[in-house]
């Protein structure tokens, strides 16, 4: 019987998780069983992915860049990125606004569900956390983020996830000063970078093994948490809005894979199912980074020079997803509370969401940050700031759940847009994880 490709088996694990934590919100004992036995699986295999996203990217980025021999194709891969994922980012933004304004799903909302929302949510714990970190992000200078970009110390870096940026500038001066000595004396390092990011990408393959029993645990976790379902429905309109607004996204990106890359849009999102699949299951494009990386190199053909770059920097500032749900739920929150919203606010959500989206880490909620940063630069009430918050953070989880798959599916199709611009993107060479198995097997 032919084996299932590992997106149906990631797919059917998810299916079976939901199913499986709606069971056991039944009974009386199913909610302590499943965040006891069950969901800690799912913990386990979100920090097998984070435990060799550093090394993945300081590997594949220092290998990538060495193996240029012109250091200036890598300045047009860097300008490339950074421009299209400007680009990218803006577009998103501007989907969101023009929804919401057609939708204007806070409209909707009665005082009694404002009510019931600011009495459940804005005293909590998650909600004041958001405004605190965002309070201390606003206090910070305009430079801040490029001061925050270059450690003080490279191994302290590479010990935290939060520091991704970091590490990244440190892979990519190591790398330039590798070019810069000549290939003889490189040499020896080089071969170590080469052989690490073999080793990194082969665990990715073991991790990967076990994804559908992990889906089934995160998923399982999520749906005995959620929040109470007669507040879901009241904002039922808002989150439909921002779902519409992501799906158009997709769209989007199947648009220009078809017309610049010259590639099948199904057989680009085919391949990147398994991925997307995780970044819905984690809510994190941190933790998905490793599995984008293996499902764009290996199943799309984009080549090493280009993904170690693109990707590990996509994961870090472009959040497409993340940046349209600012424009929706800054506005939703609006229409809401009766706050006058002017086309100059508008535009002022459209920047402030590109530049905050740079400085945010990859991680789930920092959305929630974000947006609190975008609320005060259209002059947003501060009294109002936790009850703003509060209106949507019954659904915040799983919007973030669904906008992570547009942050990583945006991420993968600037990969092949400025791969196909540099004449990198070529033939997919899957690699599986049993292909040297037989090269340690015993007679």
């Amino acid at each position: 019987m032919r084996k299932l490709e590992l997106h149906w088996q990631i797919l059917i694990g998810m299916l079976l998780g939901i199913l499986f934590g709606f069971a056991m919100t039944q009974v009386t004992w199913g909610i302590d069983f499943v965040s006891d036995w069950i969901q800690p699986l799912g913990t386990i295999f979100v920090k097998l992915l984070k435990l060799i996203a550093i090394p993945l990217i300081l590997a594949s980025l220092v290998k990538g860049i060495s193996d240029l021999k012109d250091i200036s194709k890598f300045k047009n891969i860097g300008l490339r990125t950074i421009g299209t994922y400007i680009v990218t980012t803006v577009v998103a933004i501007t989907i969101g606004l023009l929804l919401v304004n057609v939708i204007k799903p806070g409209n909707g909302i009665s005082e009694e569900t404002v009510t019931k929302l600011t009495d459940t949510y804005a005293g909590d714990a998650g909600v004041t956390s958001k405004l605190e970190e965002a309070s201390r992000q606003k206090e910070s200078g305009p430079l801040q983020f490029l001061v925050d970009m270059v450690p003080d110390n490279a191994f302290s870096a590479m010990s935290d996830n939060a520091l991704m940026l970091q590490v990244i500038f440190f892979a990519i001066i190591l790398a330039i000063s590798m070019l810069l000595i000549g290939e003889k004396s490189a040499k020896p390092l080089k071969d170590f970078f080469d052989s690490l990011n073999d080793v990194v990408l082969k665990m990715v393959d073991l991790i990967m093994l076990t994804a559908p029993y992990a889906v089934f645990a995160l998923l399982a976790g999520v749906v005995v948490s959620s929040s109470d379902p007669d507040l879901l429905l009241a904002l039922l309109k808002y989150a439909g809005v921002v779902v519409l607004g992501l799906f158009l996204m997709i769209v989007f990106y199947s648009i220009v894979v078809t017309a610049y890359t010259k590639k099948n849009p199904f057989w680009f999102l085919k391949e990147m199912s398994p991925a997307q699949l995780l970044a819905f299951s984690t809510s994190s494009s941190a933790a998905t980074l490793p599995v984008t990386m293996e499902r764009v190199e290996e199943h799309i053909g984009v080549d090493k020079e280009v993904s170690s770059f693109v990707l590990p920097v996509g994961a870090t500032i472009n959040m497409d997803g993340t940046s349209l749900y600012q424009g929706v739920a800054a506005v939703f929150i609006s229409q809401a509370l009766g706050f006058d919203l002017t086309f100059s606010g508008q535009l002022t959500i459209i920047l402030t969401a590109l530049l905050a989206s740079i400085g945010s880490a990859a991680v789930p909620g920092a959305g929630m940050v974000m947006l609190v940063i975008v609320l005060e630069s259209i002059g947003f009430p501060s009294d109002k700031l936790a009850i703003g918050l509060a209106l949507i953070f019954a659904v915040d989880r799983p919007l973030d759940m669904c906008r992570t798959i547009v942050n990583v599916t945006g991420d993968a199709m600037v990969s092949m847009v400025v791969a196909k611009s540099v004449g990198k993107l070529g033939d997919p060479h899957v690699e599986e994880w049993d292909d040297h198995l037989d090269q340690v097997k015993g007679s």
